[in-house]
Order: C-alpha cells, then sequence, then structure tokens
C-alpha cells in the first residue's frame, strides 16, 4: 500500500526525540497516551523518546483562564523536536477570553500546511485501496483568522467575518502540495476553491497555486485539475478514485478532509499532520468525542496514523511503516475494532493489538 512520502527534516546524530503530548480534551486524553504507547514500542528504530507533558485546551481555560498558556509554546518552540494534539471541546457559543488553542498553535508554531491522507485499507493485503487521497489544507488564513464583528443593522443585528487569502500563504500551500502529487505515483493535483462566485479571494488562491510551476521550474510531471468545491464534494462521494492530491484553502479543506473520512468508515481512522519548515505536530482528524468520553472506546487508530506521520514528515520511514503496517493488519483482521467500526472492542484492546504486530 503507498505511502505518501512528505517533506522530511534533518535527523542525522539524534540521539533522542523530544515530543510534546498535549491530550487537551475529551477522548484526546485517551487517544494520545496510546498513541505513545505505539510510539515507544519502535523501539530502536527512532531515536529514543522523551514526551513532556503540556497544557492546553477549553478545561485549562475554565481552570486557568487561558486556553493555550504561554509556556507550551515555549516549550514547543525550544524543547520540543514535534508534538502531538489530542482534540478540542470548543464552546459553539461565543466565551469572552476564549480561542481555540489548536488554531493558536499552527499561527504560533507557522505550522501553514494540514495534510490529511484518506486511504481505506483494501481488503486483501497488497491490493489497490479503493480511497487514495490526500486533503492538502492551507492553516494559517481563510476565515480561521477570525476576525468578526457584530453590529446594528437597520433590520436587526448584522454579523461579518473577514476572509483573508494572500499571495505569500497560497503559494507555500501550493509548493507544499506539489511535492506531495510529484511524490506519488499519478501525480495529479486538484486545486479547490469557488472563484466563480470569490473571485477575488479564492480567484489570487486558484492563480497563485496554479503558478508554483512556473515560479519554481519544477513539477512540470504533475497535472494539474481544478474543481469548485461544491462540485468537488459530490464527485468525492461518487467518484472518489479521482482524486489524488487535493489543495484548498483553509475552511475547504477542513470541510472536505471529515467528508472523505466518511468514505473510509470513520473519523477514528484519519491522522493529520500540521506541518511547517521547521516543525511538525500530528493530530488525530476527530474532535474530542464528548459523548463516549471516559467510556473506554475511543478509537486510538487515527492517534497511531498520526504519530506514524509526524515520524516520516521527520525522516524515520521505518518506524513509521511499522505503524501503519500494524494498524493495517488490525483494521483489515476486524476481530479488535471499537464501537464507530462496528465493533465492541475498547481502546485498550484496540491498541493491545496494534502493539502485538509490531
Amino acid at each position: 500500500m503507498f505511502r505518501a512520502p512528505l517533506r522530511t527534516f534533518a535527523t542525522s546524530a539524534r540521539q533522542s526525540l523530544k515530543i510534546g503530548l498535549i491530550p487537551a480534551d475529551g477522548i484526546g486524553k485517551e487517544v494520545i497516551p496510546a498513541a505513545k504507547e505505539a510510539i515507544v514500542a519502535l523501539g530502536s528504530d527512532i531515536p529514543k523518546p522523551q514526551f513532556i507533558d503540556l497544557a492546553a485546551g477549553w478545561e485549562t481555560f475554565t481552570r486557568t483562564g487561558v486556553a493555550l498558556p504561554e509556556e507550551t509554546v515555549q516549550v514547543l518552540k525550544n524543547e520540543c523536536d514535534c508534538a502531538l494534539f489530542g482534540s478540542v471541546s470548543s464552546p459553539s457559543r461565543k466565551v469572552i477570553g476564549y480561542s481555540s488553542p489548536i488554531v493558536a498553535l499552527r499561527k504560533e508554531l507557522d505550522l501553514y500546511a494540514n495534510i490529511r491522507p484518506v486511504l481505506s485499507v483494501a481488503p486483501k493485503a497488497g491490493e489497490k485501496p479503493a480511497v487514495d487521497l490526500i486533503v492538502v489544507r492551507e492553516n494559517t488564513e481563510c476565515l480561521y483568522v477570525k476576525q468578526e464583528q457584530q453590529t446594528d443593522g437597520v433590520n436587526g443585528k448584522e454579523a461579518r467575518a473577514t476572509r483573508l487569502i494572500t499571495e505569500y500563504a497560497s503559494k507555500r500551500i501550493g509548493q507544499m502540495a506539489f511535492e506531495l502529487a510529484a511524490a506519488r505515483p499519478r501525480k495529479q493535483l486538484t486545486i479547490i476553491h469557488k472563484s466563480n462566485v470569490l473571485s477575488i479571494t479564492d480567484g489570487l488562491f486558484r492563480e497563485t497555486v496554479r503558478g508554483v510551476p512556473a515560479a519554481t521550474g519544477k513539477y512540470g510531471d504533475v497535472t494539474i485539475a481544478e474543481q469548485l468545491v461544491d462540485s468537488a464534494v459530490y464527485r468525492l462521494f461518487r467518484e472518489p478514485e479521482i482524486f489524488d492530491v487535493m489543495v484548498a484553502p483553509n475552511l475547504y479543506g477542513d470541510i472536505l478532509s471529515d467528508a472523505a473520512a466518511a468514505l473510509v468508515g470513520s473519523l477514528g481512522l484519519i491522522p493529520s499532520i500540521n506541518a511547517g519548515d521547521n516543525f511538525v505536530m500530528g493530530e488525530p482528524v476527530h474532535g474530542s468525542a464528548p459523548d463516549i468520553e471516559g467510556k473506554g472506546i475511543a478509537n486510538p487508530i487515527a492517534s497511531i496514523r498520526s504519530a506514524a506521520l509526524m515520524l516520516r514528515h521527520l525522516g524515520y520511514t521505518k518506524g513509521a511503516d511499522r505503524l501503519d503496517t500494524a494498524v493495517d493488519q488490525v483494521v483489515r483482521e476486524g476481530r479488535y475494532l471499537t464501537p464507530d467500526l462496528k465493533g465492541t472492542s475498547t481502546t485498550r484492546e484496540v491498541l493491545d493489538a496494534v502493539l502485538g504486530k509490531l
């Protein structure tokens, strides 16, 4: 089964691997420890891991008044080689003083790319998976700059949000997407936009990404396609096999990657990394799942796969491949699956099954 190679950092002479652990809220406190155990089980295939426990999230905010403590940011910047983030229970209502810590971390660490592979497990080892695509989501702009205001209008309250798209951010996320596409067998990149309506903002994103090959003198072997975001969602469900690498502004990428997860059975299977030029942070795509928090049935697979993605990005391909192969074997066998995959196993049972395959 093909695993997407990612941009890697230099790994020579590294005797240890310092990993920040931010379980945050909900089932993050259950799945991040599972990923930690899986990393430890890799033994000599990676430098000796050292884990640093860090705080962030809604629960941290309710306890301290700060969702992302400055100490967490500084430790990540100055002491850690990489990190794993769990999940956040952000309220749906406005809470004065609160802002999503994961959004803030992406900006603080300049993790401009959210890379989310969506890969189904083939019925038999060696067979082609039904779904094999990557959503590359710009991570710092769009509506997620969180510049909103509410005013009183003639007919009642009015709310506005500023959407920011820059040439700088669009070019670097485009280059990341082209690198991924160029390394895959199909070498195809689909630009997702809505420039038929948002001709200025989405138009700039589309034109900038399309211009990456000319600007860099690279990626001439990558085929470029385009899809309007609404059409892309429709075709994603009807014919997912047409997509290879998809690159999108922040909001579209968020929606598309969650939608794509439905094609492979569960958000509990989908990993991601938040990547920049100097740091990488793994993050399972699922949320905090408060309905199952504390029940011991959270699916640990997305966090384990996120750890594998993180390690691969750092250049530890052997360890990453071991984790991915072990997870594939467990899912393919179907003996130990959590309820989100129509199984009856606990988090611990699934983790033990994966550890047993390493």
